[in-house]
């Protein structure tokens, strides 16, 4: 379970999110990182027992640093007011499907999928839809996986109003190809983040998605 003290400076960061705080209150924000990292191991043993190649992340490799890229956005607060951590094969920095977990106060969340791959990454996910819908929609019609998030992430955003190049708009898969994006999320409160049964909420939820997450990696590797 996550230390309510977490979430605490969390939250102040939000309403103080300038260097001079962030400086004074630094032993917390080390606290709290470091309740989070001890979080995120639990998570990436509890994953791994089935997802073997989770295992071998380490932690500290798996966390998102908490300072924010502020080059190219009109809001320069230079600091998250979230702890992020992603689980992918590899490291997060693989060109793979993968897990996410976001901790935030009053927005906490797990999710995963591939979000936005690049044009070659996502030519070869929507091949392996067409070849093997059957397939894809036995993982996506799943009672566990729609039960646990619903189903894929379909905001307009995510869409394409047409259909890509190279399919036509009564492929029987057309409406899974014009997605832009795979992904999967289902949002965790305060309360289950301060349960000590958070651990076994968050790797159940990735559990669900792990077809999903082997599917999407089948294409790419």
């Amino acid at each position: 379970m996550l230390h309510t003290n977490t979430l605490h400076f969390l939250s102040e960061l939000k309403e103080n999110n300038h260097k001079e705080w962030f400086e004074a209150n630094r032993k917390r924000y080390e606290a709290a990182k470091a309740d989070y990292l001890s979080l995120v191991a639990a998570i990436i043993n509890g994953i791994a027992e089935n997802d073997a190649p989770i295992g071998q992340l380490e932690p500290k490799a798996c966390v998102f640093r908490i300072n924010r890229d502020v080059r190219f956005s009109k809001d320069k607060s230079p600091y998250k007011t979230n702890m992020g951590a992603g689980f992918t094969k590899g490291g997060k920095k693989m060109l793979l499907a993968g897990y996410y977990f976001h901790c935030e106060p009053g927005a906490s969340f797990i999710a995963g999928g591939m979000w936005m791959p690049p044009a070659p990454e996502l030519k070869k996910i929507r091949q392996e839809i067409d070849y093997n819908l059957d397939s894809f929609q036995g993982i996506i019609q799943n009672d566990n996986f729609v039960n646990t998030f619903g189903g894929l992430e379909r905001s307009a955003e995510n869409l394409l109003s047409r259909p890509p190049k190279g399919y036509e708009e009564g492929n029987p898969a057309i409406e899974w190809l014009k997605l832009k994006s795979f992904i999967v999320s289902r949002s965790i409160s305060d309360k289950e983040l301060l349960n000590k049964s958070v651990v076994s909420t968050i790797v159940s939820a990735c559990s669900a998605m792990q077809p999903l997450i082997y599917f999407i990696n089948q294409a790419l590797e």
